[in-house]
């Protein structure tokens, strides 16, 4: 899918770049090259975010932003950053067969028609999704003005933009794209399990820190996406209510030791999962299709006995998947030991630097 939503000094592709997911608790990062048509992930970092009640100033944000690349091995001077589902819009539109130029245009003073939302003093980006049957006809669509076409469409405040480009400056890079973190795990699906996502309905579920994304992929078509307010933070917050113990114990107990709290775990997971069991009985309904396969990604996606406990409510299998196992790792030996557990939280980042490459 590749669908950059900002570009704000990229003409053209690059061939090495830093992305950067800007979690809720933490920032996931990596190095990415192109050699050739191979991708090389030479470093990725994963740290905590910077803690703050507002949204980090730009100050903030740059220094942070060093912090995160002091990590990362190898030069780079490119940076795209991926920003999360509050502070995007992504959405599916129809609108008149035209240039992307003109589309953004038509959403930056209409975007209540297109998008059933005002959106003012936003930037718009967008992706058309390709007709099967024009495809496979070998046709393009003429820009008549007078047919439509399916469109993906995403979004964001401009001043956010501005603020990401400045942090960036700051801690002395060129900004690269700005990617809604949605489109990240679809990105880099696509290269991680090519025949899956040409060729099978699939259901991409990031569990973050406080949301998650359902996206539902039909033969490489993303047909469906929902936001869903239930995340890792609630998850550990009710938990520590629950039992009575720090929010830090909590979060320990969930990662490290699930079996202990199965009962607790269960009941909290149980609620997520009926929302996401929803979104695919819609998608089924629909389209007189079953979900063939789940894949999960996120820090969640690690436990075990969360996949299982989404597994029972979804009555699918739930798995866990490896983002980067399409590229060659030239990573430093500590890494590459760490790499197969921290992978499923590095969907977004992967995903973003993929846009850019």
């Amino acid at each position: 899918m590749e669908m950059p939503f900002s570009k704000p000094q990229a003409p053209k592709r690059r061939d090495h770049v830093i992305a950067v997911d800007l979690g809720g608790r933490t920032t996931k990062a990596v190095n990415v090259q192109r050699r050739g048509d191979a991708f090389v992930l030479t470093s990725y970092a994963v740290l905590d975010a910077p803690v703050s009640d507002r949204t980090a100033s730009a100050d903030v944000l740059a220094e942070h932003l060093k912090s995160v690349c002091a990590n990362l091995e190898g030069r780079c001077k490119a940076m795209s950053l991926a920003v999360c589902v509050n502070d995007s819009v992504v959405r599916q539109a129809e609108l008149p067969t035209m240039s992307v130029e003109d589309m953004r245009m038509v959403l930056k003073t209409n975007s209540r028609i297109y998008l059933q939302q005002e959106y003012p003093n936003h930037v718009f980006d967008c992706h058309v999704i390709p007709s099967p049957a024009l495809e496979a006809e070998g046709q393009k669509p003429k820009h008549s003005g007078l047919q439509k076409q399916k469109v993906l469409v995403a979004g964001a405040r401009a001043q956010l933009l501005d603020e990401l480009q400045e942090a960036v400056r700051g801690a002395g890079f060129v900004p690269d794209h700005v990617v809604p973190n949605l489109v990240g795990p679809i990105n880099a699906f696509e290269y991680a399990q090519p025949q899956e996502f040409a060729n099978e309905v699939v259901a991409l579920i990031d569990i973050g820190f406080n949301g998650s994304t359902i996206s539902l992929l039909q033969q490489g078509e993303l047909v469906m996406t929902r936001v869903l307010a239930t995340g890792s933070d609630q998850l550990t917050s009710e938990l520590a209510e629950s039992m009575g113990i720090s929010y830090a114990e909590a979060e320990g107990i969930k990662v490290g030791m699930p079996a202990e709290v199965e009962g607790q775990l269960a009941g909290l997971i149980g609620p997520l999962g009926r929302e996401l069991r929803a979104s695919m009985d819609f998608y089924e309904h629909q389209h007189d299709r079953p979900v063939t396969r789940v894949y999960v990604s996120g820090g969640a996606a690690r436990s075990e006995l969360i996949l299982q406990l989404l597994q029972q409510e979804l009555m699918a299998e739930c798995k866990p998947w490896n983002p980067t196992s399409f590229m060659e790792i030239s990573v430093p030996a500590q890494q590459a030991a760490e790499l197969e557990q921290v992978s499923p939280q590095l969907a977004v980042a992967v995903g973003t630097a993929m846009a850019t490459l």
